[in-house]
């Protein structure tokens, strides 16, 4: 586990993953506004095989508007990612905790918002 981070390795197949973190951040509020499915890309891009490992661009669209509202260039750091990945016949599931990425931005009041995302999220990645 990383200090930017949340992960955790969970006893489903990968698609059974990314079903249930889908699943779990809409519990949470969250919608998936990107899906970037990184083994496809490489192997069409660079022509190599890489283990599956997909990149959800989450968002919560209340945080998402209040963040917006007190810092406009806060989309550079938007969406939250979470990834889903296989590692060595496990699977995982991690997320990019919001407090060290938004905490670079330098808001007191951001980084309360950021808090709360992150309880969320992280909610959503221990439940899958």
């Amino acid at each position: 586990m990383s200090n930017y981070g949340h992960s955790r390795t969970v006893e489903l197949s990968y698609p059974e993953a990314v079903e249930r973190v889908t699943q779990t951040l809409k519990e949470q509020g969250f919608g998936i506004l990107t899906q970037i499915d990184v083994k496809a890309t490489l192997k069409e891009k660079l022509g190599v095989d890489f283990p599956n490992y997909l990149i959800l661009g989450a968002c919560n669209p209340t945080y998402a508007h209040k963040s917006l509202q007190l810092e406009t260039e806060l989309g550079l750091l938007l969406p939250c990612n979470v990834i889903v990945y296989e590692d060595e016949g496990q699977t995982r599931v991690a997320m990019l905790k919001p407090t060290a990425a938004l905490g670079i931005v330098g808001n007191p009041e951001l980084d309360r918002f950021a808090q709360e995302v992150e309880a969320k999220v992280k909610q959503a990645i221990d439940q899958v």
